[in-house]
């Protein structure tokens, strides 16, 4: 889906998330902490951030393949009407040609 801007709500997400990260990840610069626990904060954040990372992929995923499926049920549905409406206008089409043909013959 997109906004009025023209940006999918998985960019705008994902702009979010990046956003987050590197903010956390100067705080903890600048923190005033020992630097081992400082990594193991990042490495803790960056885990967190990989299975968020995953969780919206997978969310984009099932968004795409229901998208997928409600279109090949709307062309399903569009190519029974049409085949309806062609085989409706060849009923038509022979009844004119029998109807022009018994003129023909009076």
């Amino acid at each position: 889906m997109e906004n009025d801007r023209g940006c999918s709500l998985g960019a705008v997400g994902l702009a979010f998330l990046t956003g987050g990260l590197a903010g956390a990840a100067v705080a903890l610069l600048l923190a005033p902490q020992p630097g081992r626990e400082s990594r193991e904060q990042v490495r803790g954040y960056a885990r967190r951030a990989e299975e968020q990372v995953h969780e919206l992929a997978d969310k984009a995923t099932e968004f795409m393949d229901q998208a997928v499926d409600k279109g090949h049920e709307f062309v399903q549905e569009k190519k029974m009407v049409l085949a309806e409406a062609v085989e409706a206008g060849r009923a038509a089409m022979s009844r004119e040609r029998e109807r022009l043909s018994g003129e023909k013959t009076v």
